[in-house]
């Protein structure tokens, strides 16, 4: 089985975050980090080149994949903000994801333009849940 390409790497989080050339995004992407590495308890990780990520769980598919993943994330896009809170698109969220603000989601990420656009407290329970997922 081939490993998960996107693992986490000792690149300086605050070098990336710094680098993102949107100053919006930037200022976003450093105060989001706050928030994640308040809600989780856990430091942010690089993982891959473009991924901040708090925390990792193991995974073990019956196809027989197996690996690591971060439990939560972003990641600043150009087009938009890529927030990673695998397990929270489920209906059980749904109520929650109401209530969330502006945003779009994808299979697995939640998209936003700015933080300001959401709900913060709302934002906390979602990454909150996330990690006793």
């Amino acid at each position: 089985m081939p490993e998960n390409k996107t693992q986490p790497t000792d690149a300086s989080v605050d070098d990336f975050l710094n680098s993102t050339e949107h100053p919006q995004k930037r200022a976003d992407s450093f105060s989001l980090k706050k928030i994640m590495e308040e809600v989780t308890g856990e430091k942010a990780v690089m993982w891959g080149d473009s991924i901040v990520g708090f925390g990792k769980y193991h995974y073990h598919y019956e196809s027989g994949r197996k690996g690591e993943f971060l439990i939560a994330g972003f990641a600043p896009r150009k087009a938009s903000m890529s927030l990673y809170l695998l397990g929270c698109m489920e209906n059980k969220f749904d109520s929650l994801m109401a209530n969330l603000g502006k945003h779009k989601t994808g299979a697995s990420c939640i998209y936003f333009n700015k933080l300001s656009h959401l709900n913060e407290d709302v934002l906390r329970i979602l990454i909150k849940n996330r990690m006793i997922l």
